[in-house]
């Protein structure tokens, strides 16, 4: 994050905190499709999704005025967006499905190089087929341009474990994309 960026963030929870109606409309218009998309890599169903997209706003608006670090605005959107979906999964599949997955990569060595998609579609078809712990450490890190710091305070994970996830990840996700291009050739 830059520092402007930073600085915004910073003004726009204070106007939230001073009462303008505006302030908060801004924060709904710049984050709710970052967060929507986000919470789609968590949760299949588009209208479950909605769902927790809502209930998710109702943990910002509760705890915007107790925000600490206004800079850090983005990972504790994330963060409360995470618990949200996490909480409706629990609920949803009960303690089976929060049960730590492993951060194996899939089946076949493949060489953590640079990765390179030929299109926004098939980076989507890869995340799908990718456990939950690699899409949202991608999803985090390459689509919502977090850095590794605010990952790791997302997922409440220490720094080292997001890079391992990371880099398995990418591993995986690079597996995924090879072995569907080599079914279409």
């Amino acid at each position: 994050m830059t520092e402007k960026e930073g600085i915004y963030y910073e003004l726009l929870v204070l106007r939230w905190r001073q009462g303008q109606r505006a302030a908060l409309e801004e924060l709904v218009r710049t984050w709710e499709r970052p967060l929507f998309y986000y919470i789609r890599r968590l949760i299949d169903d588009e209208d479950e999704a909605r769902q927790i997209l809502q209930q998710s706003w109702v943990g910002v608006l509760q705890g915007l005025g107790k925000l600490r670090e206004p800079r850090k605005l983005p990972a504790w959107l994330y963060s409360i967006a995470r618990r949200t979906a996490l909480t409706h999964l629990r609920s949803r599949y009960g303690e089976q499905a929060t049960a730590r997955e492993s951060d194996a990569t899939a089946p076949g060595d493949v060489a953590d190089g640079q990765l390179e998609f030929d299109d926004a579609e098939q980076i989507h078809y890869g995340l799908a087929r990718l456990s939950l712990v690699h899409r949202e450490v991608l999803t985090l890190f390459f689509l919502q341009d977090l850095s590794i710091d605010e990952i790791a305070g997302v997922l409440e994970v220490p720094v080292g474990t997001v890079k391992s996830r990371l880099h398995n990840g990418k591993r995986a996700l690079k597996a995924v994309l090879e072995r569907e291009r080599s079914r279409h050739e």
